[in-house]
């Protein structure tokens, strides 16, 4: 069966995604590249991009040009960081002037995102650029012996509609996977026998790490299982924890977004390597989240674009054990985003993330928890298991590190909200 669904990917590829056999090619040969080759690649398929958008975006001509920036007669890096951040708010309001003219693309698909935001965008991805992160994921499978035509239980959502649901799960035969997205009795009898199969469990982090749970004193094995890949959610180190007992293996993080394409995957031997081909990163030095700029995206141009995330990078010298010298995205620490409002200041969200991280690495305590707050100066975290006094004083003395001016109320539930499918640590409800 899997050299049938060898046959279906290369029949298929072939035809919807043509440039993705030269762009792998491509990848795995400069994987092997120095620091310097890969830093100039960088640099260079940074300023063909500039120019490119120079000459045929109307919104970043005029953003070039009023910071003095003309990337085809005076290229600079220094000149290149003056261009003003593009938010997601540009990408939506100014949509008609960011996209360059259709007929520089042999194909172009259509693309729609919500992410966490609400806030909906559409483009056009060209095909050179779809390829390319199609080939980059592909990239990231081969470091774990996995290929895209391998069999995958995949944690993601669907669509409700009859006929497109339909058409989904004549994609997902086709692509040799099955998709799971909760965990009803019936559907769990259905898919233990199918687990012996599998060699790759990717999607939502937090349904990875539920399904461990799930399975945890079942005896369930995973004899073909490649790799275990996260994406879209935070992996907290608890997750790892389980992930080793039931999964043989630690979920390996795979970073990026729809708009900016894949920006990170970790290696086999722990750490995320910037995908230098496919992206420029910087980060903030205001609030530390990432700015990328796609090199791929030519008919949807996004410069300096902030993505929302805050970021930790390793140090420039360091040198990951795998060999490669792709530089290392050593944590995204959380989403920019609304603020924990106390009664005199506010907090970034992602004091919580360090408040369990905390908990779990100081006193070896796992907590599956979700912020809510409905007024200033008030906190409530939902937490999946009964509030005993030793919880509660354990969560209280760590957060009296971080917050001084909110009143924590502790809850057992288990009914977590989600955004867009995903997870979220916190959820603000004040307006």
């Amino acid at each position: 069966m899997s050299q049938f669904h060898k046959y279906v990917f290369i029949r298929g590829a072939k035809k919807r995604n043509p440039l993705i056999f030269k762009h792998f090619k491509d990848l795995k040969e400069s994987e092997i590249w120095s620091k310097e080759e890969l830093l100039k690649l960088n640099e260079q398929r940074l300023r063909d991009l500039c120019v490119f958008s120079f000459n045929n975006s109307p919104f970043y001509k005029k953003r070039f040009l009023e910071v003095g920036f003309d990337p085809e007669k005076d290229w600079s890096l220094e000149g290149f960081k003056k261009i003003p951040f593009t938010t997601k708010a540009d990408l939506i309001s100014r949509n008609e002037e960011i996209h360059t003219p259709s007929h520089f693309f042999r194909k172009r698909f259509y693309v729609e995102t919500s992410g966490t935001s609400g806030q909906i965008l559409t483009f056009h991805r060209d095909e050179s650029w779809d390829s390319f992160n199609r080939a980059s994921i592909w990239r990231g499978y081969s470091w774990f012996g996995a290929n895209p035509w391998d069999k995958k239980l995949y944690f993601w959502g669907y669509n409700t509609a009859k006929l497109k649901r339909a058409k989904l799960r004549l994609m997902d035969f086709l692509v040799n996977r099955f998709r799971l997205f909760d965990f009803e009795p019936k559907k769990l009898q259905k898919l233990i026998p199918k687990l012996s199969q599998v060699k790759i469990i990717e999607g939502y982090s937090s349904m990875i790490y539920e399904l461990a749970n799930v399975l945890d004193g079942k005896g369930v094995k995973f004899p073909n299982l490649c790799m275990v890949k996260g994406t879209s959610e935070k992996i907290f180190p608890h997750y790892q924890e389980i992930a080793q007992k039931i999964y043989g293996m630690r979920i390996v993080s795979e970073y990026g977004s729809t708009e900016s394409g894949i920006i990170a995957f970790e290696c086999p031997d722990g750490n995320m390597h910037i995908n230098l081909e496919g992206v420029f990163v910087e980060k903030d030095p205001e609030d530390g989240g990432i700015i990328v700029t796609n090199l791929q995206s030519y008919s949807f141009p996004s410069i300096r674009y902030k993505l929302g995330d805050q970021i930790e990078l390793a140090d420039p010298d360091f040198e990951c054990s795998c060999g490669m010298k792709h530089p290392v995205l050593k944590e995204v620490t959380g989403r920019i985003g609304k603020n924990i409002q106390g009664s005199d200041r506010n907090y970034p969200s992602l004091t919580l993330y360090y408040i369990f991280k905390n908990i779990y690495f100081n006193q070896d305590r796992k907590i599956d928890f979700q912020a809510h707050q409905y007024e200033k100066g008030k906190l409530q975290i939902w937490l999946k298991e009964p509030v005993t006094k030793e919880l509660r004083n354990m969560i209280l003395n760590e957060s009296n590190n971080y917050f001084s001016d909110i009143s924590l109320e502790l809850l057992e539930n288990h009914d977590f909200r989600q955004q867009a499918g995903k997870l979220r640590d916190f959820v603000s409800h004040i307006e």
